[in-house]
């Protein structure tokens, strides 16, 4: 019987001939079971489909009685194929009526069956299904003939996928592929998305190029991208790119073997010589490897589906020659899925298409949920394995405001959240209303309301909001949109047109906060074991002069005749402060020398970001002009907790005695030297937080454009000596009064 086997090549290329058959989906799969059968010499061959309901539900069968055609109906763990179904593995046994797990089923007629071989049908390491052969005979089943029906079950996969089997399905029990979702995961960035999926890492490996024309040309095609591969990762480890010694050292060398590991290069091999193209193949292995680990309870191997699912996509970008990035052109109305994101590779996709961002990695401070703010997208993240149950193209709604996702969502769900968009619009006309009048406490006391901004597309936001000014305009968004390093003329041209954008507005502008997260693709990468705490900021700065003094010039030429704000990032000790200070005196003088106009007034700051300052504030503010507060990176370096670490990110508590007591500290010496502070980042743009800032003392804050109107609604109906006399309480203990106190000030004007 085994020397019967057709082989998979013979039985692939049949069964493309019958997938590209204009016949209804029942049709296709009644064939595809009769030709899965005759190649493999089975007396049964049936599909089983995992039903939205969790029921595996028989869609196929050639052998059993075909009056069970969707009539029988497995649990999840049920029978041998809910075991398949449930540990995503292939069950090879020859006597199927002896396994524990056996379950009988009258109306079927498989009881004169022994042999049973049942493989998983996967996609992106999810189960759609089970396929199964079975026998009379007492067998167990060759390698090479379970190799073949996993190889099929791929075809059956992207059919099940494509939604070809949702016009066959019982009313309410379509298959769990095109079923609606709905997961709630963590709000990064408020706003209400309604779109279309767009896969920021997209799956290349679709149904038409699955089934290789010349298997030997494919098994070449994946040598030579194995080689190309493993060579780079080979150029990554050099010596000069990376230290010799450290943690990061260990974790590249692990993922180096990675790539090396015979196993995993087998499988592929295999997997082509089966009859699948190398693509495809990648795609199958990586689906088989990440059913099994997302099943494991060891946590170590869990966090190495990251690698290896990092290690497959670089194989299909060789494989298929695209480059690592967005798509050329996104769809109306696009919604970005990604399983990480780096800032950058956000400003890479078109904005104005961009209506929402589903995110698996990354917390409410990381510097991708900051651009994400700022660009007014709507951000999810936290939702476990996202990327691979949405396809390209499904219908998605992100809601920003309460962390929730829904894929394919229903026709009353999206009616429900298009009315809750109309709502939000008005709610925004509300505030547009409030868009002159002042921000000032019922008690009379007024706070300076500014934006955070960085690129050309914010400046609109500053007429539109009504705000203060740009309390913060992060330069290194610039730098990190830019494919190759801007010259002094075009950073001039930027702060000009900035400048000239805010009219009689202050700017204060931060001079270039790169390293750590925010690496620029044209500087070499230095790998660091901390980068949060490495080489960044004002000590990139301080380093190379060249690019410090660079910006400064064009910041100076640009604000010529005006009033000049400039501050310094990451600031650690009073000394650095002195040392950037100099460099702008020296190019002060080189302009002035050179006959060149200069700004009518400068004045220097300083970001309060680091805890070390906290124990140094007279000397600061004695010096500085002005301070603003980095609530972000002080949260982070206060209390150890990495803000763009999803584990720790929400451990502790913004609102915390020790956060607030430090806050109040800066808040008491800017009034005390008579020098503002102006608290920037996530703190300052939650209703709470605005209110918590306000009590400690500070009457000017920098927010992301979309909050300026609803903070500004909240400040008008609120009274200082309220807010003052809660956060009294919430800086000595953690006192629940107080901070229901201030969440009902916040709710009172419609913005928890």
């Amino acid at each position: 019987m085994r020397g019967a086997f057709g082989g998979p090549r013979v039985l692939l290329r049949r069964l493309r001939e019958v997938m590209a058959e204009p016949v209804t989906a029942q049709d296709k799969l009644d064939r595809i079971v009769v030709l899965i059968a005759a190649n493999m010499v089975a007396e049964v061959c049936s599909t089983y489909v995992l039903r939205a309901d969790g029921e595996l539900e028989l869609y196929a069968t050639e052998g059993l009685n075909p009056q069970a055609v969707h009539r029988t109906k497995l649990g999840r763990g049920e029978g041998l194929v809910g075991l398949v179904a449930t540990q995503a593995e292939p069950l090879n046994v020859p006597d199927a009526q002896k396994h524990p797990s056996f379950s009988y089923k009258p109306e079927t007629g498989e009881e004169i069956y022994h042999s049973f071989l049942g493989v998983p049908i996967l996609r992106a390491g999810n189960t759609l299904g089970v396929l199964v052969v079975q026998n009379k005979a007492h067998r167990t089943y060759a390698d090479e003939e379970v190799e073949a029906l996993e190889t099929t079950a791929m075809v059956l996969a992207e059919m099940i996928a494509s939604g070809e089997l949702s016009a066959i399905a019982q009313p309410g029990a379509e298959p769990a592929v095109r079923r609606p979702l709905q997961a709630t995961g963590v709000p990064l960035a408020d706003g209400i998305g309604l779109g279309h999926a767009v896969l920021h890492e997209p799956r290349t490996a679709a149904t038409e190029n699955l089934i290789a024309e010349d298997v030997t040309k494919e098994v070449v095609r994946l040598d030579e991208a194995v080689q190309k591969l493993q060579t780079s990762l080979e150029e990554l480890l050099n010596p000069d790119n990376v230290a010799p010694l450290g943690e990061h050292r260990d974790v590249l060398e692990a993922y180096r073997m990675f790539a090396h590991d015979r196993g995993w290069l087998r499988r592929l091999r295999e997997a082509v010589q089966q009859g699948i193209t190398a693509e495809a193949a990648v795609e199958r292995v990586q689906s088989d490897t990440r059913a099994r680990m997302l099943r494991a309870t060891d946590t170590y191997i869990r966090e190495r589906l990251h690698d290896l699912d990092d290690l497959a996509n670089r194989l299909l970008r060789i494989l298929t020659g695209r480059d690592h990035g967005p798509i050329e052109e996104l769809p109306q109305n696009a919604i970005l899925v990604a399983r990480t994101m780096a800032p950058a590779a956000l400003l890479d996709y078109d904005r104005t298409r961009l209506r929402g961002l589903i995110i698996e990695e990354a917390a409410p401070t990381s510097h991708v949920t900051i651009i994400a703010r700022a660009l007014g997208i709507a951000t999810v993240a936290q939702i476990a394995n996202i990327a691979s149950m949405v396809e390209e193209g499904d219908a998605l709604i992100v809601d920003g405001g309460t962390g929730d996702v829904h894929v394919r969502p229903p026709e009353d769900v999206q009616k429900s959240y298009a009315d809750k968009v109309k709502l939000r619009a008005r709610r925004q006309a509300r505030f547009h209303k409030l868009r002159d009048k002042p921000s000032i406490t019922k008690d009379g006391v007024t706070i300076n309301l500014m934006m955070n901004g960085g690129l050309l597309v914010d400046l609109p936001y500053v007429e539109e909001t009504g705000a203060a000014g740009i309390g913060l305009f992060r330069t290194e968004l610039q730098f990190m949109v830019s494919p190759t390093l801007p010259r002094a003329g075009e950073q001039e041209a930027l702060y000009r047109r900035v400048l000239d954008e805010a009219g009689d507005r202050p700017v204060i502008f931060r001079t270039l906060d790169i390293g750590g997260d925010k690496v620029l693709p044209y500087l070499r990468a230095i790998e660091e074991e901390n980068p949060a705490l490495g080489w960044r900021a004002i000590r990139f700065g301080l380093d190379r002069p060249g690019l410090l003094r660079s910006q400064v010039r064009a910041l100076a030429r640009a604000s010529a005749g005006r009033t000049l704000h400039m501050m310094f990032p990451m600031i650690a000790t009073v000394s650095e402060f002195d040392e950037a200070r100099d460099v702008v005196e020296r190019e002060l003088t080189h302009l002035r020398k050179w006959g060149h106009e200069l700004p009518e007034r400068l004045l220097l700051g300083a970001m309060l970001e680091v805890p070390s300052l906290l124990f140094d504030l007279d000397e600061l503010f004695s010096r500085v002009d002005f301070v603003s507060v980095g609530s972000n990176d002080l949260f982070q370096f206060l209390f150890a907790a990495d803000r763009g670490n999803s584990r720790v990110a929400d451990r502790f508590d913004p609102l915390a005695p020790a956060m607030l007591r430090a806050l109040k500290s800066i808040a008491d010496a800017s009034k005390r030297h008579g020098k503002p502070a102006t608290v920037c980042g996530e703190l300052a743009g939650r209703p709470q937080g605005a209110l918590a800032l306000i009590g400690l003392g500070f009457r000017s804050l920098s927010v992301s454009p979309s909050s300026i109107g609803s903070l500004k609604a909240m400040i008008r109906e609120a009274n200082l000596s309220e807010i003052e006399r809660a956060v009294a309480k919430l800086t000595q203990d953690e006192d629940a009064d107080a901070r229901e106190l201030l969440a009902t000030l916040a709710q009172a004007a419609e913005l928890s």
